[in-house]
């Protein structure tokens, strides 16, 4: 499917197989969603998250779950979002990362990265 953008006259395509949509010539752009667990909390991780994901241009959030839990959710292209997901497991110095459940998930119409 393809719309015109009337005020730029960029042309835009979406994969509806992958739900993935993509700026004319460039890469796709999809959108992941992990929960990380371990000692994440409290100790920079969120902060750790947002400074990378900034830095990479990718869209979306971060923020703590009540059971203890970070989630994030990231749009970009599958490139940018492999090198997150590689952060993800890393984290700040004094988190301790004990697992990363990584989801496909919906792309979402956000203009930024928000930490929550």
């Amino acid at each position: 499917m393809c719309s015109k953008v009337t005020s730029t006259s960029i042309l835009w395509s979406r994969r509806t197989d992958l739900g993935a949509t993509t700026l004319k010539g460039k890469a796709p752009v999809e959108a992941r969603r992990w929960f990380v667990s371990g000692r994440v909390q409290g100790v920079g991780y969120r902060w750790f998250v947002h400074k990378h994901a900034a830095e990479l241009g990718l869209r979306g959030w971060v923020r703590n779950e009540d059971d203890g839990r970070v989630q994030v959710y990231a749009i970009g292209t599958a490139g940018e979002l492999d090198t997150l997901a590689g952060l993800l497991y890393r984290g700040p110095k004094m988190a301790e990362v004990r697992g990363v459940e990584q989801q496909e998930a919906t792309v979402q119409q956000l203009s930024s990265f928000q930490s929550h």
